[in-house]
């Protein structure tokens, strides 16, 4: 069973609609189909050997700004004005996946197709649902880093739900000893499964706008990971300490229910 205080409250929603790029902070989002957020990572680029064209693959991605309307029906995507060779466009969202397409490639300069998928395209396919991280662990990461704020962090490790009211680590009781067992919870009227830390790859050492690598960052995180594990974290589930935030899973049920700022959590 979890421990959170009354005042564990959801406290950010999150939305990436295209896979690695920026995100969009939403007051609700409902639950989708495949048991993520409806519109999160709905668009993913692919090149043309059908791999996705991501942050772990090419820090080109992070020049890209993708700025999106409030209800998520279009984007605009531009990048530095040292490109302008490439203007700013604005694309019907997320319908227009052909504009689209021509406008990534005209950027990297080689074929480039976006697709879409009411499922989305989650990196882990069985803890599909979103990730979570609570406010106290962004700011324990981020004042590991000299001159890195709060609001940076989460740009950098890119959690779908953020919890406050709660300790730095909170998240890692989600989780139970075995890769079997499952931390059930409620967020609001939405129920989850919690499911495994999180393990990070290479982009959370880099700039979310400049791609700029901070040296020794994976060092650094996962030295102070296993130094400061609390009490209720299953260490088990630790094969390696590069880990950050719960992936969970959500039930087919629960599609098209609604998560809100403010909503309680509850075990």
């Amino acid at each position: 069973m979890i421990s959170a205080s009354p005042s564990a409250r959801l406290a950010n929603i999150r939305l990436h609609p295209i896979k690695s790029l920026d995100p969009a902070h939403v007051s609700e989002a409902r639950i989708g189909p495949g048991g993520g957020l409806e519109f999160d990572r709905a668009w993913a680029l692919y090149s043309a050997d059908g791999q996705w064209v991501n942050g772990k693959r090419t820090a080109a991605v992070h020049l890209i700004r993708a700025a999106f309307a409030p209800d998520i029906s279009s984007v605009t995507l531009s990048v530095p004005a040292d490109r302008r060779t490439i203007p700013a466009k604005t694309f019907a969202f997320p319908g227009d996946t052909a504009a689209a397409s021509q406008w990534f490639s005209g950027f990297f300069e080689q074929p480039i197709t976006v697709r879409h998928s009411t499922e989305g395209f989650p990196d882990d396919n069985i803890a599909n649902g979103p990730t979570i991280v609570s406010t106290a662990t962004l700011q324990a990461v981020s004042e590991l880093f000299d001159g890195m704020e709060v609001n940076e962090a989460r740009q950098r490790f890119r959690t779908s739900l953020e919890i406050d009211g709660v300790p730095a680590f909170w998240e890692d009781q989600l989780f139970g000893e075995g890769e079997r067992s499952a931390v059930r919870f409620r967020i609001g009227e939405v129920n989850f499964e919690g499911s495994n830390p999180c393990a990070r790859c290479p982009v959370p050492p880099r700039n979310p706008h400049t791609g700029e690598i901070i040296p020794g960052f994976q060092k650094r995180l996962s030295d102070f990971r296993r130094a400061n594990l609390p009490v209720w974290t299953p260490e088990a589930r630790f094969d390696h300490y590069y880990r950050l935030a719960t992936n969970t899973r959500v039930a087919s049920a629960e599609s098209g229910k609604v998560l809100r700022v403010g909503d309680s959590v509850h075990s």
